[in-house]
């Protein structure tokens, strides 16, 4: 099975450098070509057995592939540590092993590929402006979701026994990628059935910067929100943040994110959690420790 998905992203002119690991395998794909991106590269965790059964697997989307892991090839020396916690989560029989799919941030343009693309277009010229300094270049997460949604999507279903269905897909990222995570949710219900939005930097900028315009930014995520939640159809969502570092800033605005889901009907511990990690900071150590618990609720069978 491997040697033939090697030889398929070989015509593709992608690379597959196996990795195993006894309590699952990695497999790696370098500089993926995706129309109007960055190139991509992905890091993919296959779960323990995969290899030596006919099992279909539910699937789950990673933002900043290269921090989920391993530390040598992180950002910071420090990991999520997602196989770990998956392996945890399903221990407690909650949960079916997910294959992950970790898509590595592209560096520098990591902020513009991640900014929600319809939330910029509405912000307030001060803060457009603002983020419009930190992108240094198009907002092109509205291509990001396209690809991932469209033809990664579509190859990782033709490449791995998947189950593809909208209730079997989740995404989940942190700060930057928990904002692509919602927009993902929002803007492609009919392909992400779950959503965990960890640590959401809902201030998009230096939140510093925006002191004078926060009442405008929470106002800003009401309408976006609003406007595109519907029902929640069996849907899931999981927000959280700590209160240190970055995270301080988080909890005005969420508090605004979860009134809007209350008001839009959805029931909190069914459709949708909303947690808080007193002293937990802004970091991968941080997520990695409460990741466990998010993949026991987000991922949990019906």
């Amino acid at each position: 099975m491997l040697r033939l998905i090697a030889a398929v992203l070989a015509l593709l002119g992608l690379t597959a450098p196996v990795l195993a690991q006894e309590q699952g395998r990695l497999i790696e794909y370098e500089r993926i070509a995706a129309q109007g991106l960055p190139d991509q590269r992905l890091t993919i965790w296959l779960p323990p057995g995969y290899n030596s059964s006919d099992r279909r697997y539910p699937v789950l989307y990673m933002h900043d592939g290269h921090n989920l892991f391993d530390v040598t090839k992180s950002n910071f020396n420090k990991i999520w540590a997602a196989d770990t916690a998956m392996l945890a989560a399903t221990a407690s029989g909650t949960v079916e092993p997910h294959i992950i799919i970790g898509i590595w941030a592209p560096g520098p343009d990591r902020y513009r590929q991640y900014l929600p693309r319809s939330a910029y277009d509405a912000a307030p010229p001060v803060v457009r402006a603002q983020m419009d300094a930190a992108a240094g270049g198009e907002i092109v997460s509205d291509r990001y979701l396209a690809w991932i949604a469209g033809p990664l999507k579509s190859w990782v279903d033709a490449s791995f026994r998947t189950r593809p269905g909208r209730d079997d897909t989740a995404i989940m990222g942190s700060s930057m990628g928990g904002l692509m995570s919602c927009y993902a949710f929002l803007e492609a219900p009919e392909v992400f059935g779950k959503a965990g939005c960890v640590s959401s930097h809902w201030p998009a900028v230096d939140p510093r910067s925006v002191e004078g315009e926060s009442d405008a930014v929470k106002a800003l995520w009401d309408a976006w929100f609003a406007a595109r939640l519907g029902p929640p159809d069996g849907r899931r969502v999981w927000l959280d943040h700590g209160t240190a570092t970055l995270d301080q800033y988080y909890a005005p605005y969420q508090q605004v994110v979860v009134a809007r889901f209350a008001a839009a009907g959805w029931q909190k511990g069914r459709d949708w959690e909303s947690k808080v990690y007193p002293g937990a900071e802004h970091e991968e150590n941080a997520w990695a420790a409460r990741l466990p618990e998010v993949f026991g609720w987000l991922l949990a069978e019906d």
